[in-house]
């Protein structure tokens, strides 16, 4: 095989502890591999390159510098709706295996992870002869795997089995024609990956500028993630195939509860291992510590974050208009908002729409008394959010022909159909004390995988054995810190000896609203196979209007764009180009 040209960005330390804007600062040189591996700093900065690639599902600016995943479910509008935006593509369903030639289109979901997954396969051959101390090579062994099984990951959410290239690396002028692994050796091999790198791993790191990197538990946390999902409807006997050639590939082909145990007890693993723990402050506001989780750079409950220096990343892709965001393109809808349960725990309205009579709930003043992750997740009309041009935390107004809170004749506006197109903006992992047009920033991580998915694991996997009772302790948990009201049961609005098919409910809408605009709602509706519902449909916007007595009239309208969704998108399109010159492996179904 011939010399590889590497492409290297030499940096002096690790992105952790670095205090510039972007991940990784510095020259881009190429060298050759001889170059690169002979020398530790660069070996190291090998290494850093891929992790840097880390957070490309969870970026806000994932396709077109704002656009990623989140809008192609119910939780969130694109404010854009031209036919060429890829999240638009997405969401519409226009997707095809051919899109990814054409513009490059959703080609992440393929050449990201496989990309990663050569860089770790060079990274390995090379090395046992690099000049790393023994113990130091141990540790960067054990990165790497957790590295490669994380991007193998994204391919299986994705696309089901894919070729597994193991430890190979190929160099361009190889012949490659591989077959798609089947769903249970993928989801077996991602399995001992993380089981034999945690085992070369510490359990933390004590200097700052190794946070970031991989650990024992994040190695954890990923299996329980990725047996989660392989333990799902959509890939737990619920293959979307008539092939019976094709379906073990893209799932198990009979389901069975042992799958879902299997998840219980990796969650558990990590929920036992005493290493983490909610970031629970309910003193100084309640569910405060939910707010200020996401803006801390360490905390209990950061299992892996992707560093970056002190920055606006979140203000200026979520801020109102009035705050300095020219491209809030993410608005939460009407459907996200009502997910949220009131102060008491129980949820505002019913199955069929009508008002919930023991939630306390009032549709002529929707915001009161609302569970407190729904004032840190979205921006209402009347929510205070600080404003650099008057240096006051000021109320953003969304009703129709809102005046916002900049005097004329700069002012500009958050108003219905204006700023806004769904009555909100998202203010989650936002910091209310800055905005984007401020000069400050905040430290902070972003959250890639966190103590409260380990919980919401858990029950979701628990329940799906047959035992609900034992996920109660796990919701409790995460309502205790949300702020919610402990109730006379001590349930915090639970409802009591829930019957399987209510605890799994409850469990997908705690975890819609914990992990909302996380990077999980997606791969959930899909893997719950729920997304022909959820993904069929005008999502809701709320139209409010300001009365001449200064009270208010709430609308429940649909929003403009509708979301479309067919069968075979529960898995996406391999591309047909990678086809093309691997012919050995399928297209998945419908494609």
């Amino acid at each position: 095989m011939k010399k590889v040209l590497i492409a290297l960005v030499i940096i002096t330390s690790f992105a952790a502890c670095k205090k510039s804007s972007d991940f990784l600062d510095g020259q881009a040189i190429t060298l050759d591999e001889n170059a690169v591996f002979s020398d530790s700093a660069r070996t190291m900065a090998f290494l850093t390159g891929i992790y840097s690639d880390i957070a490309f599902s969870f970026n806000k600016g994932r396709w077109d510098s704002h656009g990623n995943t989140e809008q192609a479910t119910d939780d969130a509008e694109y404010t854009l709706s031209g036919v060429a935006q890829i999240a638009v593509i997405l969401y519409n369903g226009s997707i095809s295996p051919t899109t990814y030639n054409t513009r490059g289109i959703v080609q992440d979901f393929w050449n990201t992870p496989y990309t990663n997954i050569r860089r770790v396969n060079l990274l390995l051959s090379k090395l046992p002869a690099t000049p790393l101390s023994p113990a130091l090579q141990a540790r960067v062994k054990g990165e790497a795997r957790f590295l490669r099984a994380w991007y193998y990951t994204q391919l299986m959410v994705v696309f089901g089995g894919v070729p597994n290239v193991e430890d190979n690396v190929f160099g361009k002028d190889d012949i490659i024609n591989l077959p798609r692994a089947s769903f249970a050796e993928m989801v077996d091999y991602i399995a001992e990956e993380l089981d034999e790198a945690a085992a070369l791993l510490p359990a933390a790191y004590t200097a700052d500028i190794d946070y970031g990197r991989i650990t024992k538990g994040a190695c954890q946390a990923l299996k329980s993630r990725a047996l989660l999902y392989a333990a799902s409807p959509l890939f737990n006997g619920g293959s979307i195939s008539t092939n019976p050639a094709l379906t073990p590939v893209i799932s198990y082909p009979v389901a069975s509860t042992t799958h879902w145990q299997a998840a219980a007890d990796a969650a558990n693993a990590v929920i036992t291992s005493g290493a983490y723990a909610l970031n629970v402050d309910n003193t100084t506001k309640p569910g405060y510590g939910f707010y200020n989780l996401f803006l801390q750079r360490v905390n209990s409950e950061y299992i892996l974050g992707f560093y970056r220096g002190p920055n606006k990343d979140f203000e200026s892709y979520y801020n109102p208009i009035t705050r300095g965001s020219a491209t809030n393109r993410s608005l939460p809808t009407q459907d996200l908002a009502e997910s949220f349960p009131m102060r008491n725990g129980v949820q505002p309205l019913n199955t069929d729409g009508t008002v919930n009579a023991s939630s306390g709930y009032n549709p002529n003043n929707p915001y009161v008394n609302r569970d407190p992750r729904f004032n840190y997740s979205i921006i209402f009309n009347g929510s205070f959010y600080f404003n650099n041009t008057g240096s006051a935390v000021l109320p953003v107004y969304t009703f129709v022909n809102g005046t916002g809170t900049i005097p004329a004749p700069t002012q500009t506006t958050d108003a219905f159909n204006a700023g806004t197109t769904t009555g909100y903006f998202s203010r989650k992992m936002c910091d209310s004390m800055i905005s984007n047009n401020s000069g400050a920033n905040t430290n902070r991580a972003w959250p890639l995988i966190r103590y409260a998915e380990m919980l919401l694991n858990y029950a979701e996997a628990i329940n799906e054995t047959g035992q609900p009772a034992l996920a109660y302790p796990k919701l409790i948990e995460l309502r205790q810190r949300a702020g919610i009201d402990a109730g006379v049961d001590n349930l915090y609005g639970l409802k009591a000896n829930m019957t399987q098919e209510e605890m799994r409910a409850v469990v997908r809408n705690e975890r819609r609203i914990e992990l909302a605009f996380e990077d999980h709602r997606w791969h959930d509706i899909r893997r719950w196979k729920i997304a022909m519902v959820t993904n069929n449909q005008f999502n809701k916007v709320m139209k409010i209007t300001k009365n001449s007595n200064a009270t208010y009239t709430y609308e429940r309208l649909e929003s403009i764009r509708r979301h479309n969704f067919r069968p075979e998108m529960y898995l996406m399109p391999l591309p047909d180009a990678e086809i093309n010159k691997m012919p050995a492996m399928v297209q998945n179904p419908g494609w």
